[in-house]
């Protein structure tokens, strides 16, 4: 597997995982929503994305948008 592909797949666990945390609990866990696209957002302007460098700290190949 691909960083970049790791990085989508994390970044959708998330989304999904925050839309059942606000089912469950509370509006309140939109935020985790709202963190997710923001960090989203910053990883496509500048290229630096935390959760890439856990994955490739982890050993998973390069892609195209995360080297």
């Amino acid at each position: 597997m691909t960083i970049d592909r790791a990085v989508l797949g994390f970044a959708g666990g998330m989304t999904l995982l925050s839309a059942l945390l606000v089912l469950l609990f509370g509006t309140w866990w939109l935020l985790l929503t709202a963190f997710v696209g923001a960090n989203m957002i910053q990883a496509s302007f500048t290229g630096f994305c935390p959760a890439a460098m856990v994955f490739k700290a982890m050993g998973a190949r390069p892609g195209c948008a995360f080297q």
